[in-house]
């Protein structure tokens, strides 16, 4: 029996005096694919709960190498026959002039200027203080060895088209490589009914500092950045957002240009003790499962009350949300309320899991930070909401998804430079050096090393 079977089994039976807090069942009404304790899932459970990266398909990668050997080919010309193909428009430029951008910025409302502005603010603020810094070291006398940030040149920033349009992922790429010092941003989005991307896009590409902005979407505009077109300069590194397609063409293109992590639907692991608010925690699950059918929403309760609590709430909560159907599609299919031991217990969970977000609704948060090691960033209590940390804390959203979080860090200023390494050695530690660089150079058989560092010892 499933932990799943088992919650329900027991749902409507009385707690047994003396039983363990966290093997009393979860409510069986609420919408999750998997409720239970996390020492009862089964291996299946657990196998679809940690298999939420996208896997390859195919189709989608063979489609996106076919998109890319065309832009590569035929260049403007290629982009061109996409959007008729895929947008329905026809481009006559595939470059948005500034003044569009410009009105599209002087269009907005002041209350979304305003948040725009805010945003912006207080990304260039925090990726300011994460800056990277060059440091010196002397390995032994005479002998200093260095670290120094170099910005790259040239950034592409891929911001999606219809049925999701994200202006803050415009800020969140755009304002760090800015920070960093890169000398020229390029934006890519594909075109609306009007041939150009969606305003609210432009508006914030104009906020943000692009230099550049291109009616282009999908595996094309990766290609393009990429390889460079008539029209589209060659990029250095391309970050953001996107489909299947964009995901697989940045993978595809990235022995040639650098990328972000791989990014996948949206993710939340919440942590609740018997303090979490039960309807603050049932509103962050809502809000990420909002995202997309295949987001991934798991909570782990450290005790049955809470679990119960927090699954009534999201019952409760869900008919009222406008994107009901897409978050109830995302809970059945990928969604779990599970309960622990402990919060340690839970952490351990999260840990094996990598979450995008994790967000730590317990007593004291800040106690327990230092055992968290794999998530993309973390929400200390649950006045620090995820989508306060989506849209207006300064800290990045581009983040490691699919578990990618056990290798890959969320986007920051480091993405945009690349590290030049150096050394400076006066001529007497070039004399200490010379006898143990020539051995080693003898040991590998490369003879002329060792005659240039044995030059030395003649100086």
């Amino acid at each position: 029996m499933t932990a799943t079977q088992r919650a329900a089994q027991g749902a409507t039976q009385s707690t047994t005096p003396g039983a363990k807090p966290h093997a009393t069942p979860v409510d069986p009404v609420t919408v999750f694919r998997v409720m239970g304790a996390i020492e009862d899932l089964s291996s299946a459970e657990r196998q679809a709960l940690f298999d939420r990266g996208q896997a390859p398909d195919d189709q989608v990668g063979e489609r996106t190498a076919a998109i890319i050997r065309r832009v590569r080919a035929d260049g403007d010309r290629a982009l061109r026959e996409l959007a008729r193909e895929f947008d329905g428009v026809t481009l006559e430029h595939l470059e948005v002039p500034r003044a569009v951008w410009r009105a599209s910025a002087a269009a907005i409302g002041s209350g979304l200027r305003s948040a725009l502005d805010r945003a912006a603010r207080n990304i260039r603020r925090a990726h300011e203080a994460w800056r990277p810094v060059g440091v010196e070291t002397e390995t032994e006398p005479g002998v200093i060895v260095g670290r120094r940030p170099d910005p790259v040149a040239r950034v592409g920033i891929y911001a999606p088209g219809g049925r999701a349009l994200y202006p803050s992922s415009v800020l969140m790429g755009a304002v760090p490589a800015r920070v960093a010092g890169v000398n020229e941003v390029v934006l890519c989005s594909p075109p609306g009914p009007t041939g150009a991307p969606a305003p609210i896009v432009l508006a914030a590409a104009e906020l943000a500092g692009v230099d550049r902005v291109f009616a282009i979407g999908g595996a094309g505009a990766i290609a393009a950045l990429a390889y460079g077109t008539e029209s589209v300069p060659q990029v250095d590194r391309i970050v953001g957002p996107g489909n299947a397609y964009v995901a697989a063409a940045k993978i595809q293109v990235s022995s040639i240009v650098g990328i972000d992590a791989p990014a996948g639907p949206s993710e939340l692991l919440v942590v609740a003790d018997d303090t979490a608010p039960a309807d603050v925690v049932a509103r962050e699950v809502l809000a990420q499962a909002e995202h997309d059918p295949d987001a991934a929403v798991i909570v782990v309760a450290t005790d049955a009350a809470t679990a119960a609590a927090i699954g009534r709430a999201v019952q409760r909560l869900l008919s009222l949300e406008a994107r009901a159907g897409i978050i109830a599609a995302s809970l059945a299919a990928r969604g779990a309320l599970l309960i622990a031991a402990s919060v340690a217990d839970a952490l351990r969970f999260a840990n094996d899991w990598a979450p995008e977000h994790l967000l730590l609704a317990v007593a004291e948060p800040a106690s327990v930070l230092a055992a968290v090691r794999n998530a993309g960033t973390v929400c200390l209590g649950p006045a620090s909401s995820v989508v306060f940390g989506d849209y207006l804390t300064g800290a990045n959203h581009v983040l490691p998804t699919g578990g990618s979080g056990r290798r890959y860090s969320g986007l920051s200023t480091q993405d945009f430079v690349r590290w030049t390494t150096y050394q400076r050695v006066t001529e007497a530690a070039a004399r200490s050096l010379a006898d143990d660089v020539a051995a080693l150079a003898d040991a590998e058989g490369l003879s002329a090393h060792a005659g240039a560092a044995r030059q030395w010892l003649a100086q």
